[in-house]
């Protein structure tokens, strides 16, 4: 009788399938990709388009970006880990630097966006462009992953709403007000202020925004321009790739003070995995490490080689930690419980940095993430909302203010000594 009922065991296992024998981390992410098959999985930053132009001549081609690249690139992302990480739709940044003249910096953004336009057309059975809300949905039932893009850094409009208006015709959705620098017109989260938060010009490119349909991006900006754009903006406004500074003491974090007011707002802060942004061990790193370096430099004047094997001398005394996954819930569920989960999304930054979290190394780490959730309690109605349903609301949201304001003639302001527009 009892070898009877082992047998009929081991059957029942059999017929079962494998689920019974996972262990529970490989059940979990099991999960999590099922409620990805219907649920769009919408990252908020990823600059591979960058990544192409700095090493592979900024050409989807010279890498294959339908392979495996984990072991042979430096990339985050390609489609394999894309497709195993679940993600449905990815606002593809069109970044370029802060130090660029604005002149320089418009040229490489339509650049930017070329690049971004070349990768769908080289790939399309896996990638489509999107616009819109309804376009994501679409696309993510055919079974492709719908791109879209977001421009970071206000300087690329170089001053003009009128090249603001030919950068949404070109297909840009959001815009990152400032970078690392305070602009003509916004303060930047890492640099001196010199506004206050937005200049009256800077006002009037939220105003622009809104009646064009485009959402008023908060990553990189000052708490005072969070506030400024927030009350001037008639759309929720969103946090493309930033994490919680109660959780991580960095300025490019999103305070308390600011998530409080998102459920008014209507908005969501898409939590990135930067390591200096979610943990606050590698921040204090950082930190250390950016002191010696200038140390090192007041103390060796045109010796940049004395300054190199220094600053070589004190990472081997002191190792550069890590983040993990841990982190990152940790920022997630900090957002939840200050803002509501109607307000927390996901905006990794692959290939926009050199290091990652533990475990999220690649696109492909997103279930694994959202298993860690799961594990922590969250029900599926929730890991839907985090993944792509809240990113989805807010887009409806703005597409609905732009409809409100068809009949409105473009903003021709243009912006005068002292930022205030003429």
């Amino acid at each position: 009788m009892i070898r009877t009922i082992l047998l009929a065991t081991v059957a029942a296992a059999l017929i079962a399938g494998p689920a019974l024998a996972q262990s529970p981390a490989a059940a979990g992410d099991a999960r999590a990709r099922r409620i990805l098959e219907r649920t769009p999985l919408i990252d908020g930053h990823n600059d591979l388009p960058w990544a192409l132009r700095q090493s592979h001549g900024n050409d989807p081609h010279a890498v294959d970006l339908a392979a495996n690249l984990d072991a042979s690139t430096d990339l985050h992302t390609d489609i394999p880990r894309l497709r195993a990480g679940g993600v449905g739709g990815q606002f593809w940044s069109v970044y370029v630097p802060a130090t660029m003249t604005p002149p320089d910096a418009a040229v490489a953004t339509f650049e930017q966006i070329d690049t971004v336009k070349r990768i769908v057309a080289a790939h399309p059975d896996t990638f489509e462009l999107a616009t819109t809300a309804a376009d994501i949905e679409r696309i993510h039932r055919r079974g492709k992953i719908a791109s879209l893009i977001g421009m970071e850094g206000g300087y690329s409009i170089d001053d003009s709403l009128g090249l603001l208006r030919e950068f949404f015709d070109a297909g840009a959705r959001y815009i990152t007000l400032t970078h690392s620098r305070t602009t003509t017109w916004a303060d930047s989260a890492t640099d001196a202020p010199k506004w206050g938060g937005l200049s009256p010009f800077g006002e009037q490119v939220v105003r622009e925004m809104n009646r064009l349909g485009m959402m008023v991006d908060l990553s990189h900006v000052s708490e005072e321009t969070m506030l400024d754009a927030m009350r001037v903006s008639d759309a929720p406004v969103i946090f493309s790739h930033s994490s919680a500074r109660a959780v991580t003491a960095h300025p490019r974090n999103v305070p308390d003070s600011v998530l409080r007011l998102m459920p008014e707002d209507g908005g969501v802060v898409m939590v990135t995995f930067v390591p200096g942004f979610v943990s606050e061990t590698v921040r204090t790193w950082n930190s250390a490490r950016s002191a010696e370096d200038a140390r090192l430099k007041s103390l060796n004047p045109g010796n940049p080689k004395a300054v190199t094997d220094g600053l070589t001398a004190w990472t081997v005394a002191h190792p550069i930690p890590v983040a993990t996954i841990a982190d990152v819930v940790a920022h997630i569920q900090h957002v939840r419980d200050v803002a509501g989960i109607d307000h927390v999304g996901l905006g990794g930054d692959f290939d926009g940095v050199d290091a990652l979290p533990v475990g999220l190394e690649g696109v492909d780490g997103y279930p694994r993430l959202l298993a860690a959730l799961m594990a922590n309690g969250w029900s599926e109605a929730d890991i839907r909302k985090l993944a792509g349903e809240n990113v989805l609301r807010v887009m409806r949201a703005v597409e609905a203010v732009a409809e409100s304001k068809k009949g409105e003639r473009p903003n021709l302001a243009v912006i005068a000594a002292g930022g205030a527009p003429e």
